[in-house]
């Protein structure tokens, strides 16, 4: 009977710990252009709580749904590596980006869930713009899928 339930306590922490699928979705892809690239970094950062790889903008904003959400590189960079609000997201797919002149859009499909168990699916649209090497807006818009 305990063996059981050490089995049982085990795969569930395995589960709850195990993003390795989402953070391949936004892996590095060679035929980004080097605006993109830095996009599909931020969108990395969101899986792997890592946001190094992220240049932003000392004065960089970000807006979810209307609402500011970001207000300067380094706030930006603070809550991709500790973010509670990132904790849940286990996927990201079906990534599809577009570029014009200093704007990146980004849209894709992201996954959250909790113990390893989706829980929703949301279609986010993120418009990133890009100057100088670095993320200096970002514009996002979030719709159940």
């Amino acid at each position: 009977m305990k063996m059981k339930r050490v089995a049982v306590v085990s795969a569930v922490v395995a589960a709850a710990l195990d993003i390795g699928s989402g953070i391949a979705a936004a892996a590095p892809n060679p035929a980004d252009t080097p605006r993109e690239a830095i996009a599909r970094a931020y969108i990395d950062a969101l899986l792997s709580h890592d946001a190094s790889a992220v240049p932003f903008a000392p004065d960089a904003t970000r807006v979810e749904a209307g609402l500011q959400t970001g207000t300067s590189g380094p706030q930006l960079t603070h809550d991709l590596d500790t973010g509670v609000q990132y904790s849940v997201i286990q996927n990201i797919r079906d990534i599809r980006m577009s570029e014009d002149g200093d704007v990146v859009t980004a849209r894709y499909l992201l996954d959250s869930g909790v113990l390893g168990i989706r829980l929703m699916t949301v279609d986010i649209t993120e418009t990133f713009v890009i100057q100088d090497h670095e993320i200096h807006t970002i514009v996002a818009t979030i719709v159940p899928a």
